[in-house]
C-alpha cells in the first residue's frame, strides 16, 4: 500500500470494508427520483454493514446528494466517517426547469457553474460544507476538468494545497472518466488520490499497468469508481453503459462474461467487483446503490471468492484483459 493521507483515514488501510466506499450520485437522484426514505434506508444500510467512507459531489442532484448525506451523518462521531466531495461546479438559485438536467431528476432549483478559479473551489468547499453539516471534509477531488485542465492546474489544485495545509481538507485528488490527464496530473503534482470513473473494469482498460504503476511510484492512491460501468454488470437487462443504453456488442460480451460467472458459481456483480480490487494499486472501489437490498448484495459480494480459473478463462476467450498482477 502506498503512503498517501488516504490510508491514515482508514480507506484501504486494512479490513474488506475499508476498501468499500459508497458512492453517493444515486441518492441524488441519477437517471430517476429517490425519495427521502429510500436515500436513508440506503445510507442505513451501509451503516449498519460497517461502511464509513461515502463519496458525493455538488453535482450529485446540484447538492441533494450532500445534503441527504449531511442529514444522515448529523450527531454522528465525525471521528467515525470520512466524507468525499469535489470542486469545479459551483451551485447557484435558479428559475428554470431543472429536472433531468444532466441526468438528474427532482432535484432543488439549482443551476450548475463550471468554476475552477481558486476563489471559486474556495467557496465551493464553504459551501458543500454547509450542505453537509460538517466543519471540515476529509478528500475533495477536482471534477471533470476536462475542458478546463490550465485553470485546474493553475488555480484550483493551489487552492486545493492551501486548503490541505490549513487542516480544510485531509486530502485532494482529481475525480474523471478519462485517464490521460490524471496521468499528467499525478505526474505534475502532490495530490494524494485520484478516483478514475468507468475506466477500469471488466469491460474498459483504459486505465492500465502503466497508469497503476505511475500512481505508485507517485504515492498516489487509485479509487476505482464505476466498477459496474452505469449497471450493465451488474443487472444486464435493466443497466446502462457509460451512463447510456448498451449497444448489442457490449450486451453480447456482459453475456458471454455471465455465462462463465455461472459456470463458476459466481454472480456477474461479484466478479466485476473482484476484478477491479484484487488489484493491488486499487485502494479502494466507489460502489453506488439504489436501494438498501443492492447496498446488501454489494457489501456481500466483497466477501465472495472467485476462482483465479474463471479469470484465466476470460482471458483465453478474449472477454476481458488480465494484467500481470492476476493469474497466469
Amino acid at each position: 500500500m502506498n503512503s498517501s493521507p488516504i490510508t491514515s483515514l482508514g480507506v484501504g488501510s486494512g479490513g474488506v470494508l475499508s476498501r468499500f466506499i459508497l458512492g453517493c450520485a444515486t441518492i441524488g437522484n441519477l437517471s430517476h427520483p429517490m425519495s427521502d426514505d429510500d436515500a436513508t434506508e440506503v445510507l442505513e444500510t451501509a451503516w449498519n454493514a460497517g461502511v464509513r467512507t461515502f463519496d458525493t459531489a455538488p453535482h450529485y442532484g446540484v447538492g441533494l446528494s450532500e445534503e441527504r448525506l449531511g442529514r444522515f451523518l448529523s450527531g454522528r462521531d465525525r471521528s467515525h466517517f470520512v466524507v468525499s466531495t469535489k470542486v469545479g461546479r459551483l451551485l447557484v438559485p435558479s428559475d428554470q426547469d431543472v429536472d433531468g438536467v444532466e441526468g438528474f431528476f427532482a432535484t432543488p432549483r439549482r443551476a450548475r457553474i463550471r468554476d475552477y478559479s481558486r476563489e471559486g473551489v474556495r467557496k465551493s468547499i464553504e459551501q458543500s460544507c454547509e450542505r453537509l453539516q460538517l466543519e471540515h471534509v476529509d478528500i475533495v477531488l477536482i471534477h471533470d476538468p476536462d475542458d478546463y485542465e490550465e485553470v485546474a492546474l493553475d488555480e484550483a489544485y493551489p487552492a486545493l494545497v492551501e486548503l490541505r495545509d490549513e487542516g480544510v481538507v485531509r486530502a485532494i485528488g482529481l475525480g474523471m472518466n478519462q485517464v490521460p490527464m490524471l496521468e499528467r496530473f499525478v505526474a505534475k503534482t502532490d495530490i494524494d488520490c485520484v478516483l478514475v470513473a468507468g475506466r477500469y473494469s471488466l469491460l474498459n482498460s483504459e486505465a492500465d499497468a502503466g497508469f497503476f504503476e505511475l500512481c505508485a511510484s507517485r504515492g498516489v492512491a487509485v479509487l476505482a469508481g464505476g466498477v459496474f460501468n452505469s449497471g450493465v454488470l451488474a443487472n444486464p437487462s435493466a443497466g446502462r453503459y457509460g451512463y447510456a443504453p448498451p449497444s448489442e456488442e457490449v450486451l453480447h460480451r456482459v453475456s458471454e462474461i455471465e455465462s462463465v460467472c455461472l459456470r463458476y458459481d459466481v454472480s456477474l456483480a461479484a466478479v466485476a467487483l473482484d476484478y477491479v480490487l484484487r488489484n493491488p494499486r486499487v485502494t479502494a472501489a466507489v460502489v453506488g446503490a439504489r436501494s438498501g437490498g443492492e447496498v446488501h448484495e454489494n457489501v456481500t459480494n466483497l466477501s465472495v471468492e472467485v476462482p483465479d480459473a474463471l479469470f484465466v478463462e476470460l482471458r483465453d476467450r478474449g472477454l476481458t484483459e488480465v494484467p500481470r498482477w492476476a493469474p497466469s
